[in-house]
């Protein structure tokens, strides 16, 4: 299979090119190519003729784009769109990231793929703008939704909860933001599993669970021998960024062709084991 990964140099794009070395890949992302340039996207797309592109590059900073309004949508919505057309003139499938963030968390009970999304950011938004365009201008794709991607080697909420720990001693985390983490080696692996079946549409990929930022730094430190580190409950965290308070992904179509994610518990073991070797 000719697999082009946009966003390879991001968590997931390495990952990815790693779980799928034996297929013919075509790695891209900045500055060899800017998912903003139409013209860009679909010559790069077009010389290589991909069976199916996966794009997984985005602005993912909630924070920062509250703030910065339009090169969020430049990126996340009108990207995608670039790589959506790029695809449809290529004649390739089209494998978008999302975010469980596109719903705003109010149902209280796990969303499925078919739940309506709610979304209530700058970024949340911008992502859904990105879904819509996929589903616009393609017939064949799969719309990926995650949430608290972490990935060896890479900046994310574990290595910052370790590093606040030995920087402060101390920490204080919100029991009112809870989610489900998704270990980048496992969401890899459920897409190469869900390429080759042609099953087209949306998927929610996350790590089996759910936990509060509080229970999840709390696990991270345990694993990492630190429990010695206090950690403070909180709640009601003001950020610029409105996000879901109580989001869980259900994995309905995943599951229905055999692709489920382990525990998180299991998935953060195995990224120490990882980062100790």
């Amino acid at each position: 299979m000719r697999i082009a990964i946009i966003g390879a140099k991001g968590q997931l794009g390495t990952v990815l090119q790693a779980r799928l070395a034996q297929e013919t890949l075509l790695p891209l992302d900045l500055p060899e190519l800017d998912i903003t340039d139409a013209g860009q996207v679909r010559s790069a797309l077009a010389s290589f003729r991909p069976d199916v592109v996966i794009h997984a590059a985005a602005l993912t900073n909630v924070d920062q784009c509250e703030s910065q309004v339009e090169l969020t949508y430049r990126v996340n919505a009108l990207g995608t769109q670039n790589v959506a057309l790029a695809c449809q003139h290529c004649g390739a499938a089209m494998l978008y990231i999302s975010t469980g963030y596109v719903f705003d968390g109010s149902k209280g009970a796990p969303y499925l793929e078919y739940d309506p999304p709610a979304p209530q950011g700058v970024y949340a938004r911008s992502k859904l703008a990105g879904e819509w365009a996929t589903q616009a201008f393609l017939q064949r794709f799969y719309i990926v939704r995650i949430d608290r991607l972490f990935a060896p080697g890479a900046r994310n909420f574990v290595e910052t909860v370790l590093r606040l720990a030995h920087e402060r001693g101390a920490l204080s985390m919100v029991t009112d933001e809870v989610g489900s983490p998704t270990y980048a080696p496992d969401l890899a692996e459920a897409i190469a599993r869900l390429l080759p079946t042609e099953v087209y549409g949306i998927y929610h990929l996350t790590n089996a669970g759910v936990c509060s930022r509080y229970e999840w730094a709390r696990e991270i430190l345990r694993l990492a021998g630190l429990e010695r580190v206090p950690v403070s409950p909180s709640q009601g965290y003001v950020r610029p960024a409105p996000v879901p308070k109580q989001l869980e992904l259900a994995n309905l179509c995943g599951a229905q062709l055999g692709i489920t994610l382990r525990p998180w518990q299991e998935a953060l073991a195995d990224y120490f084991r990882e980062r100790k070797g």
